[in-house]
């Protein structure tokens, strides 16, 4: 009978409390934020793209559109603000918050804005979820909304 209730103990703990995430995931998903918007804003695609996960089943989604993998991601951004002659207006991130979901998977929801001179020209929110594969964050799937004109 002590074994009995030692077990439904133990598997009534395991199930109730997830285990703590490493290290400070709000902090760490903020600093590659940060890395993200400042690498769109020098004109580096590669260095924005470097926090997707770079794998067939990282998925987009934006308006009615889903896209899957990192490549087609990569294009689509290519195309619609790093071709020549694109403008491409100064990105900024803010609201950033963060719920840890696992040791290994985080949800963050926050607003962009794309700024063009003093003017915002695109805006909303938009909700991640990140994978912290060897020992950085990635994202592997992105939903962004934009906010009504």
């Amino acid at each position: 009978m002590r074994r009995m209730w030692r077990v439904m103990l133990a598997v009534l703990g395991a199930c109730a409390v997830p285990p703590a995430p490493h290290g400070d995931p709000q902090l760490e998903i903020n600093e590659m934020l940060a890395r993200s918007a400042a690498a769109w804003n020098r004109g580096d695609l590669a260095g924005f793209m470097n926090d997707y996960a770079r794998d067939s089943l990282t998925s987009y989604v934006m308006g009615r559109h889903v896209r899957y993998g990192w490549q087609p991601l990569y294009e689509r951004y290519q195309a619609a603000y790093f071709a020549p002659g694109k403008s491409r207006d100064s990105l900024t991130y803010n609201d950033v918050r963060v719920r840890p979901l696992t040791t290994e998977l985080a949800l963050c929801t926050a607003r962009f804005a794309l700024q063009r001179g003093p003017r915002v020209i695109a805006s909303g929110p938009f909700t991640l979820i990140l994978a912290k594969q060897d020992g950085r964050w990635l994202i592997i799937h992105d939903h962004t909304s934009a906010d009504p004109k």
